[in-house]
């Protein structure tokens, strides 16, 4: 954001860097949650403050979660069991700390990795005079578009790293299955490899030995 007070268009190179200010106002948190376990956090919010929680389970058991929203007074806004991704838009009715939970109580030996971004407040205008009744320049218009891009890519990119991640989660999990799935194979074409040449032998011996007695 220009200082109060500034006149005339931005250079779009402070696009970025309006871009990154915005981007350090929302909490954006990938955790690992364990088995048997219960994460909290807390935000102080003021009144009329437009909010967004927007979570997804990354990897872990059938990627899903718990999770429930309080305002200050404890007055659930939000509450969701077992979800695998969610998001919830609310107005803060009023001033104080709200708290959001994840719990994975329900999962007893299923650890999750979760990632959650809390977006609190609107953006703020790239220029002070951006609501005026007069029409923006044709260089303040440019800069606008190219900030409304770049938020975009940044969400898009967000979302293909998550799609990315949960697919490689399941691409190992799946390999592991199979490698293991692939060793017990093994283990039983073996056993039953050694059970046939024991049966085998054990037959042949009892067929030489019945010979045997009826020769003599």
């Amino acid at each position: 954001m220009p200082p109060r007070g500034s006149r005339g268009p931005l250079p779009p190179l402070l696009v970025l860097w309006a871009l990154a200010a915005c981007a350090a106002r929302a909490s954006e948190i990938t955790f690992e949650l364990p088995d048997n376990a219960k994460q909290c956090f807390y935000e102080e919010i003021a009144q009329g403050t437009k909010c967004t929680l927007e979570f997804q389970v990354i990897t872990g058991g059938h990627y899903d979660v718990d999770c429930r929203l309080e305002d200050p007074d404890g007055i659930v806004l939000y509450k969701e069991m077992k979800k695998q991704y969610d998001s919830f838009t609310f107005t803060a009715s009023r001033n104080g700390t709200y708290k959001f939970c994840f719990s994975n109580e329900f999962s007893t030996f299923t650890h999750k990795t979760v990632y959650f971004d809390f977006q609190v407040g609107e953006d703020p205008p790239l220029f002070p005079s951006e609501n005026r009744v007069t029409a923006l320049t044709q260089m303040e218009s440019a800069c606008v578009s190219i900030h409304e891009a770049l938020k975009s890519v940044i969400d898009y990119q967000t979302h293909f790293r998550l799609r990315e991640a949960q697919g490689r989660s399941r691409a190992e999990d799946l390999n592991t299955r199979v490698a293991y799935w692939s060793i017990g194979e093994a283990i039983i074409l073996l056993v039953v490899s050694i059970g046939q040449v024991f049966l085998l032998k054990s037959f042949f011996s009892d067929k030489r030995t019945t010979t045997t007695r009826v020769g003599s």
